[in-house]
């Protein structure tokens, strides 16, 4: 199974709230994104969006240019439906971020938990490209993945683990890290899954 297959499969058979995933508030997403001191008009991308509670509480916060990018359409749609009108102010794209060739840059780039799901070289240089062209210079990059002692799979697939050393190795020395926080997410089951979250500043222009 392809990894469209996969992920719109998991989006049709399960209820937002119960992915191991879910966040009923994304609190620490929300504390680093204000860190970044954006203003309102600033473009922010959340990759692997999906049906994240993040594009609400970002758009309630008086945000103005918010996109969405998730590889399954079905979560997207889900989302569309929970905000009602709201939608509408959301900038929504079904695309795979290895795939994806970016048209505009952005101020902010949120990522929880995609990039982990990349444990092929390959697919890790496409993403990196996609952040090359789809990141300001000087804006803020913010990862989140399973932390060295965390899961190494997540729904059936094998994750890479990190430290924030590590990730900043991997996206290689455009990118200075600033911060780094960890969480225990307490999945719908119950289960605690530990997570590192990382923020970055593009500190030169790749292209």
């Amino acid at each position: 199974m392809d990894r469209k297959s996969h992920w719109d499969g998991v989006y049709a058979q399960k209820a937002e709230d119960a992915v191991s995933w879910f966040q009923g508030s994304p609190g620490l997403s929300l504390s680093l994104i204000a860190y970044a001191g954006l203003a309102e008009a600033d473009p922010i991308i959340d990759v692997g969006g999906g049906t994240s509670r993040l594009v609400d509480r970002l758009l309630a916060a008086g945000h103005q240019d918010v996109t969405v990018l998730d590889i399954a359409a079905a979560a997207l749609q889900k989302s569309r439906e929970r905000l009602g009108p709201k939608a509408e102010r959301v900038r929504w794209l079904a695309a795979d971020i290895t795939r994806w060739r970016p048209t505009r840059r952005h101020a902010l780039w949120h990522d929880r938990a995609v990039f982990h799901f990349l444990t092929q070289p390959v697919d890790r240089l496409a993403y990196r490209r996609a952040l090359a062209a789809g990141l300001a210079p000087g804006g803020t990059l913010i990862i989140a993945s399973f932390a060295l002692d965390g899961p190494e799979r997540c729904s059936s697939l094998p994750v890479q683990r990190y430290s924030p050393e590590s990730l900043a190795a991997e996206l290689g020395p455009g990118f200075r890290l600033l911060d780094s926080r960890a969480e225990d997410h307490l999945t719908p089951a119950g289960k605690s899954q530990r997570f590192q979250y990382s923020v970055f500043r593009s500190v030169t222009d790749p292209r």
